[in-house]
C-alpha cells in the first residue's frame, strides 16, 4: 500500500498529489512515469513522476480528473492509500548540455515537461519555456516553471492570459528572430506535440515528443502503446515515452489513441486541443 501524504488542488479538477513511495524515489529519473491501481479491481493508469524527495521517500503525480479513475483518485484524502504503484518505468529523458532549449507544454503537458526542464537547466543549458493553456482557468505550474527557466512564456489560446496565441505561434516567433535553439522538447496532447514537430522540421532543429498513447501494462506485454517511428514499430512504454518527433506518424497515434472515445466518456468535457481544429 502506498500513503498519500499531501494533496493540493493547482486548478478546477487537476491536483497535485504526493505519495510514499521511498523504492521509486531512489530510482526515479526525468522523462520517466509509474503505473497505478487505486484497489484490486480498478484499472492501471498511467502517470509522468513530476517531482521526488529522497530524504522524505515520497514521489509526486499530477492529475487531471477526466475518468472515474482520475476523478476518484483527486478526491481521495492524506492518509489513505493507494494498493498498486509500479515504477520507474520508461526510458529517462536524454540530459546532456545541449546549449540552448525550448520546452514547450500544453495544457497538462507541462507537468510532462517541468522534470526534464529541470534536469536540462541543472545540466547547464540555457532552457525557455514556452507553456501553453486554452484559457486562464486552466493555466497551472506557471511558477514552477518560471523558477527553473531563463525565459519562460505563458500563451493562451483566447487571450485570457499571456501572449494570445498558440504555444507554437511563440516557438515559431523565436525562430524567427534568429534564436539559436539546439534541441526543443515538447509534450501535451499530440495536435499540439505534431503542430510543434511541424514548426521545427524545415530548420532540423532536433524535436523530442513526450508520447501519450494508451498504456495497459507498462512492460511491452499487451501493446497498446505501441507507435510507428519512422518504418519501425515501437513501445512507448518501454522504449519511450521520448521519441524523435520528426518520426513520429502522428496520424496514426491520434486514430489509434481516439479508437475507444465513445467508451471513453465517462464526463461530460470536450478535452479537444483547439490545434487540433487548425490543422485537421
Amino acid at each position: 500500500m502506498f500513503k498519500i501524504i499531501d494533496t493540493i488542488s493547482l486548478a478546477a479538477d487537476i491536483q497535485k498529489i504526493t505519495i510514499e513511495a521511498p523504492r521509486i524515489a531512489v530510482k526515479r529519473k526525468p522523462g520517466q512515469f509509474l503505473i497505478m491501481r487505486l484497489d484490486e479491481f480498478g484499472e492501471r493508469i498511467p502517470l509522468t513522476i513530476f517531482d521526488s524527495d529522497l530524504e522524505a521517500g515520497t514521489v509526486t503525480v499530477i492529475v487531471q480528473g477526466i475518468g472515474k479513475t482520475s476523478k476518484t483518485l483527486n478526491n481521495m484524502k492524506v492518509g489513505q492509500s493507494i494498493k498498486d504503484v509500479a515504477g520507474p518505468l520508461g526510458v529517462p529523458s536524454e540530459i546532456k548540455k545541449f546549449g540552448t532549449v525550448v520546452i514547450m507544454g500544453g495544457g497538462l503537458g507541462t507537468a510532462v515537461a517541468y522534470p526534464t526542464a529541470k534536469a536540462l537547466k541543472d545540466a547547464g543549458n540555457y532552457v525557455i519555456s514556452i507553456i501553453g493553456y486554452r484559457t486562464y482557468n486552466l493555466v497551472v505550474l506557471e511558477g514552477e516553471m518560471m523558477a527553473i527557466s531563463d525565459e519562460c512564456y505563458i500563451t493562451t489560446d483566447d487571450g485570457s492570459y499571456g501572449i494570445n496565441g498558440y504555444c507554437t505561434d511563440r516557438l515559431q516567433s523565436l525562430i524567427d528572430a534568429n534564436k539559436k535553439i539546439d534541441l526543443v522538447h515538447t509534450a501535451g496532447p499530440l495536435p499540439m506535440m505534431r503542430a510543434t514537430a511541424n514548426v521545427t522540421k524545415p530548420y532540423n532543429i532536433h524535436t523530442v515528443a513526450s508520447l501519450n498513447p494508451i498504456m495497459i501494462d507498462g512492460t511491452g506485454m499487451c501493446g497498446g502503446c505501441r507507435v510507428t517511428i519512422g518504418d519501425e514499430t515501437k513501445f512507448a512504454c518501454v522504449d519511450g515515452p521520448d521519441f524523435d518527433a520528426h518520426k513520429v506518424d502522428f496520424d496514426n497515434l491520434m486514430n489509434r489513441n481516439t479508437a475507444y472515445r465513445e467508451f471513453e466518456q465517462s464526463v461530460d468535457v470536450d478535452h479537444t486541443c483547439n490545434l487540433e481544429k487548425v490543422f485537421d
